[in-house]
């Protein structure tokens, strides 16, 4: 996990930065995650506490990192489960389209499978034009 330096309250800017994200991902993340609300200051600007930032980095890692859903990342902070335990949820198991089962999937899985299906997409058209 990221550094976080020892202050009462960051500014919306400040946040984005140690968390690697814009600042309408920080509000966006507030309407769907009900455990992250900063207070506002006198002039209605964000003021987030460490708390609050441990849960961002939190949420960007479950979604960013392992590859969980919004919908996956509320349920699995809502568990109070740690992020990093594998005996939580089985990995997910996809179909490939020709009736047959992939093997459980992780992060780089996923990428590696998008990539190759994007590829095949691509030889594909390919293969189209070249027939015209």
């Amino acid at each position: 996990m990221q550094f976080v330096p020892k202050k009462l309250y960051y500014k919306i800017r400040e946040v984005c930065e140690i968390v690697g994200v814009e600042a309408h991902v920080l509000r966006f993340w507030e309407t769907e995650f009900p455990s992250l609300s900063p207070p506002k200051s006198k002039t209605g600007q964000r003021t987030y506490r460490p708390k609050d930032i441990e849960l961002l980095l939190r949420i960007r890692n479950l979604l960013y990192e392992e590859g969980y859903t919004i919908a996956g990342a509320r349920k699995r902070l809502s568990s109070g489960t740690p992020a990093s335990d594998p005996k939580v949820e089985a990995p997910e198991v996809r179909s490939r389209g020709d009736g047959k089962q992939s093997k459980p999937t992780t992060t780089t899985n996923l990428r590696s499978d998008r990539l190759n299906k994007v590829k095949s997409e691509l030889e594909n058209i390919l293969t189209l034009l070249d027939r015209e």
